[in-house]
C-alpha cells in the first residue's frame, strides 16, 4: 500500500505525505459537494425521479462534469492546492500551459 502512495506522489510530482493527504481530502469533499450542489438545479430544471431514467441519467451527468470541475478549483484553492489542480485539470483537457 505504501509504494502505492509513493508512485502518486512521484506521478502528481509531489513532496510530502501530507500534501497528498490534504489532495486525497480536497477530491473527497468535491465528490460529495458537487453532487449536494446538483442536486437542486437539476430540480429547478424538472429533473427529478419521475423521469425516464434513460433521459435523467446523462443529464445528471452533464450538469455534474462542470460542477466537478469548478468545485475542485474552488475546493483545491481553499485547501491551497489551487496550483495543484489547475495543472491536473490541464493535464486531464489536454491544455499547453
Amino acid at each position: 500500500m505504501a509504494s502505492y502512495f509513493e508512485k502518486l506522489k512521484t506521478k502528481w510530482e509531489i513532496g510530502s505525505n501530507f500534501q497528498l493527504v490534504v489532495i486525497l481530502v480536497v477530491f473527497a469533499i468535491t465528490g460529495s459537494a458537487s453532487l449536494w450542489v446538483a442536486r437542486p438545479v437539476l430540480n429547478l430544471l424538472g429533473v427529478d425521479e419521475n423521469l425516464n431514467p434513460w433521459i435523467r441519467v446523462p443529464l445528471r451527468i452533464l450538469l455534474i462534469f462542470p460542477v466537478y470541475q469548478v468545485m475542485l478549483l474552488l475546493i483545491g484553492g481553499i485547501f491551497g492546492q489551487f496550483r495543484f489542480f489547475l495543472g491536473l485539470q490541464k493535464k486531464w483537457f489536454r491544455i499547453k500551459k
